[in-house]
Parts: structure tokens; sequence; C-alpha cells
């Protein structure tokens, strides 16, 4: 009976095309910045690998109106917060002169796609990403820093990806935008005024801690795009974690009363998994890196930095050997995981961190690690606890999901992001790009819950 519904299925996803109706630029609506302003790149922006990064969010057919006014609606205050927003309407271009990336603020426009898909929400595989969004409802052209493909389901259900180039920002910088154009969708003040002066500037005399050379090297962009593959990392999968789950994982790596916090809960329970899946004749360490904002870390006062839109990340990594890991309660590995964040959660991290750059400057740089020059699988874990899913209102209500994704084909480390579920119930989303042998290791899990239309009450 199994394999008859596979069957079924595999012809119902063959169905599955997407046409696309429309392409429009979008101009900020008041632009004057004459002469056009430039924007040179902050060291920590030549760490982000200029990856073109996804947020992906559905939506159940708006009660009100149809599908072209709310195109219409979305293009008019898109219009209205790339004022505030400039560089997302530029260009970003290689100068010649520093051999660096800049953003060009010559209100270039942001591309708005529209699209349609032959099928229902119903019928969309969520757990399965990699034939179920790639060149279809998430599709990347370079020339446009930041583009909104809006697609139409046969149900009038909605789904919006909003991809933007990582010389833009990070996550906190892209929730900011997101938000804020959300409350110019809904006639509401603008809560934060983003500033765009990426002002992180390194000190004189330069110094910094040698173990910055082990971590992060200088490349270019031909090898990020050449980059290494460990054990075949391209399985792009999405997750549901009921919060049952996360608060018993949080439990558990809670003793003797300390308590970690739910990330670091989750990425103990992870890594335990993880190991399955080395080769451990091969291998006797494995490794997992975190990706931490260093807004905070850097404010002298708390919100000094809080709207200070560009990349503000670094990267934490945490080793241990495979039998430790094995044998160690998830409190063990809990303290491992936050050891290991400790260290770069601090002011000076990121300062020796943007010295470190500035010695190697020009061009980019990345982790070592990332670019897939480490002997063994990594995975890599980032919170998006903050970003918004539920208050991603465009003035047609609430999504059912929201997640990230992203359409880069090689990558030399996994990657889990999760945030919370379009429920607000503590649930939560995991969007992950894994190697074969971890999907496998996750199928059964009692955690790990395949994405599907019942998670989204579909």
């Amino acid at each position: 009976m199994s394999h008859i519904l596979n069957d079924i299925a595999a012809q119902e996803y063959e169905k599955f095309e997407v046409k696309f109706i429309k392409k429009s630029v979008v101009k900020a609506l008041n632009h004057f910045q004459k002469p056009f302003s430039v924007i040179s790149l902050s060291n920590l922006d030549l760490l982000s690998g200029r990856f073109p990064v996804t947020y992906l969010y559905f939506y159940k057919k708006p009660k009100l109106g149809n599908f072209k006014s709310f195109v219409n609606n979305l293009k008019t205050s898109l219009a209205q917060i790339l004022n505030h927003y400039y560089p997302f309407a530029g260009h970003i271009v290689q100068n010649h002169k520093t051999d660096e990336p800049q953003i060009i603020c010559d209100n270039n426009g942001s591309l708005v796609i529209e699209a349609q898909v032959n099928i229902p929400l119903s019928n969309l595989d969520f757990y399965n990403l990699n034939e179920t969004l790639e060149e279809k409802i998430v599709s990347v052209e370079p020339d446009f820093p930041l583009q909104i493909q809006v697609t139409e389901f046969t149900c009038g259900g909605i789904s919006i990806a909003f991809t933007f180039d990582h010389a833009l920002g990070d996550a906190t910088s892209f929730g900011k935008f997101i938000s804020s154009w959300c409350e110019i969708a809904q006639n509401k003040p603008l809560s934060s005024i983003p500033n765009h002066k990426r002002n992180l500037c390194a000190r004189s005399p330069l110094k910094y801690q040698p173990y910055l050379d082990q971590i992060f090297i200088k490349c270019t962009m031909e090898e990020i795009k050449n980059m290494k593959m460990n054990k075949n990392i391209s399985l792009k999968r999405l997750y549901h974690i009921d919060a049952l789950s996360i608060n018993m994982l949080q439990r558990l790596a809670s003793v003797n009363g300390t308590k970690r916090t739910k990330i670091e809960a989750f990425s103990a329970y992870v890594w335990k998994k993880m190991i399955n899946t080395v080769d451990q004749k091969l291998h006797k360490k494995c490794k997992m890196g975190w990706l931490v904002d260093g807004r905070e870390r850097m404010s002298r006062s708390k919100n000094s930095m809080s709207n200070y839109i560009g990349n503000v990340l670094s990267l934490a990594f945490g080793e241990a050997g495979i039998q430790e890991l094995k044998e160690g309660s998830l409190s063990d590995i809990g303290e491992i995981v936050h050891d290991a964040i400790s260290k770069v959660s601090n002011e000076e991290h990121y300062l020796d961190l943007i010295d470190w750059i500035e010695f190697h400057r020009p061009g980019l740089m990345l982790a070592k690690v990332v670019l897939g020059q480490d002997d063994g699988p990594v995975l890599v874990v980032s919170s998006g606890q903050r970003f918004p899913v539920a208050e991603v209102d465009l003035g047609f209500g609430s999504p059912l999901l929201g997640t990230v994704y992203t359409s880069i084909e090689r990558v030399g480390v996994g990657y889990m992001n999760q945030r919370q579920s379009g429920k607000g119930d503590g649930s939560w989303t995991v969007s992950a790009i894994l190697w074969p042998e971890l999907v496998d290791a996750l199928k059964d899990d009692p955690i790990f819950q395949p994405m599907t239309t019942s998670h989204l009450q579909l």
C-alpha cells in the first residue's frame, strides 16, 4: 500500500509547475540621495560570504481582495519602506581600486516577481525543500540585492520569498527590514530608525589573538562558489519541533542549578545525533559551530547597536571526542556548547575579529570550515528566536509558516536554523541543510518531526 501512495504522490509532484507572470522593479518613493551615496562594506560585512539568503512565508488566502490587489499593495508599501532602507534598493559592485564590493545607493530598485503554481498549498511538500523551492517559489537574480517573489496557489494561498544578498546585512538586519515593512503596510509609525553607517572600524594599532588564524581565512568569490563539499551536504529539509520537546531538552540539559538556554540544549541533543553519522575509523573528534550576533556584545549601552544595519556576526566552534559525546549526558554536552559560545560572546572577540580582517584586507573572508576545509562533517546552528514570524503581517494577516532558505548549491558545512513557528505556541520550525546520513538518522527521531500540512493545519 505504501508504494502505491508514494507513486501517487510522485505523480502529483510531477504536475507541480510554476508560471512566472510578471517582473517589476520597485524603487524608493522619495529618493533624494544626490549625488548617489556609496556604502563601503565594513570588516564584518566582508565575512558574510555574499551568500543569498531567503526568508520564506506562507499565507492562507486573504479574506479580502485578490492576488492582484495583494501584490499592488505590497509594491506600494515596499516603495515606502525603501525610503528608509535605501541601500536595499541599490546595487552591489566591485570597487576595482579597493578590490572589494560596495553598495551604490542609486535607487536601482528591488525586483518583485509574480508567479502562480498549479497546486494548492495542501499539496506542497514542506519537508523536502530541494525540489519544492528551487527555481519555483524561490528564484534568485544576482543583479538585485533584494528581490521578492510572490506566488499564488490554486487555493488562493500565497507565499512570499524575500531574498537578500548577505552583503546588505545579517538576520537581525533583515528581520528589522521585514518588521518595518509590516509597520508601513499596516499604516503604523516605524518603531525603529535604521542605522546605515557601517562604522565598525579597526583599532590602531591592530591587535588580535593568534587563534583567529586557525579559524578564518581570506578567500575569493570564486573559491566560495567552488568550495569543497564534505559528505555531499546538499539535502534541504524542514522540521517541526513541539514546545513540549524543547522544554524537555532544556530540563535535561539544566542540572545542579545551572540553566541552559533552549538553543544550548537543542545543540547538545543534535550533537549526540550527529556523531552517529561520523566514520569513527577516520575521526576521533567531532566539531559543531554557532552563529553569534555581536550587537549586544559590542554595545556600551544595550540599545546603541540595536538598529545597526549590516553584518555583526561571528562563528563559535566547539570540538569534543566522539566517545565523550556518546557517553556524556545532555547536561555534560550542554556545558561544552555553553563554553564554546561564551568564548565569542564578548566585545573583545569582535574587536579582535575586526582587526584580523583589517590585517588581511582587501578581499572576502570566511571561516575555514564553511569553505569545507575540515576533515570531518561540521554542523553550524543558528538561532532565529527573535526573527519575526507570526508578526509578518503585510496587511493581509499572519503567516502559517515562516522559515529561512538558501539557494546556494555548494556548502562546506551543514546548517540548522530554528525559529518560532507561526502558531506562537512555543514550537519551532527548523530549516536544515544536511548530509544524507544525518537526514536518515533524523527520520525516526521523536524530536524532529518532518514538516507536513497537518502541522500547518491545512
